[in-house]
């Protein structure tokens, strides 16, 4: 593998078509695509500036760099990345990549990121500005995680989240098979049009929870009190540990709880009608 060490790059293409690659304390200043159509590629104690460093890219691992605001859309069209300990400012990371591992990665900028993408680890990692992560992504896995950011995981399938802070307005919506333990899911409208979504243990707040889901389990979780009008429109099995502000036209299945607010059953529910709502016995 060659070497490159201790030098800095710039303007267009600078590293085009390189393969069997290690760049370590290298600067890639202003430019675009400087690592193009590359593959086996090491990066390690780097500074990237420039635009879309690393598309085309195949089997490549990013140790302990910075991606600076200027490095927009970084990495697209690429597959078998591993990123550890880095810092990526710049927004609109990761499109259309499959097989990817991000561990102890801070995003402090993570508007449009993480779309079609396949095949997602997460470990350890935070993201602000989060608007529509991972749109339309499926097979991910994730345990450690802080998000701040709405519209989040919409359209995703096959989703595994554990140990998860998300403040999120409208998450999860159209989801399919996405299974979240031990996490706290702050933020409304969660969860509309899912289809077998999972939460279990799970601390949830926010207005109008869980509308429109089918298939929805949760098991020992808890509700905040904003959590006013849910579960309209939805089939599920809901056993929760904390007192419910209200529920609104569940369609089907079963719901226990410590108490109710107000239970709404109006001439709008929706057949068949025949969800159970029980008060849960300590």
């Amino acid at each position: 593998m060659k070497i490159i060490k201790n030098q800095e790059f710039r303007g267009e293409r600078p590293l085009f078509a390189s393969h069997g690659l290690e760049l370590d304390n290298v600067t890639i200043h202003a430019g675009e695509s400087a690592l193009k159509e590359c593959s086996e590629i090491i990066a390690k104690h780097c500074r990237f500036e420039g635009k879309y460093p690393f598309w085309h890219v195949d089997n490549f691992e990013i140790k302990d760099s910075l991606f600076t605001e200027g490095a927009r859309a970084a990495l697209w069209y690429s597959s078998h990345l591993k990123m550890i300990d880095t810092l990526v400012e710049a927004p609109k990371m990761f499109r259309e990549m499959t097989d990817m591992e991000l561990t102890r990665v801070e995003i402090p900028d993570a508007q449009e990121t993480l779309w079609h993408c396949r095949k997602i680890k997460l470990r350890d990692v935070k993201v602000k500005k989060a608007d529509y992560i991972f749109m339309h992504c499926n097979d991910i896995d994730i345990d450690g995680y802080h998000q701040e950011g709405n519209y989040s995981f919409q359209y995703c399938h096959d989703v595994e989240i554990r140990n998860a802070e998300i403040h999120s307005k409208d998450a999860f919506w159209n989801t399919r098979n996405v299974t979240v333990r031990d996490s706290e899911l702050d933020g409304e409208y969660l969860g509309w049009h899912s289809h077998g979504l999972t939460l279990i243990n799970c601390k949830i707040s926010g207005t109008q929870p869980l509308c429109y889901c089918h298939d929805l389990k949760m098991i020992n979780c808890q509700m905040a009190p904003d959590c006013d009008l849910a579960f309209e429109e939805s089939t599920l099995d809901a056993q929760i540990n904390s007192r419910i502000t209200s529920v609104k036209n569940p369609t089907s299945g079963i719901i226990r709880a410590r108490g109710y607010g107000e239970i709404i059953i109006d001439e709008n529910v929706k057949a068949p009608a025949d969800c159970i709502i029980e008060v849960k016995e300590s």
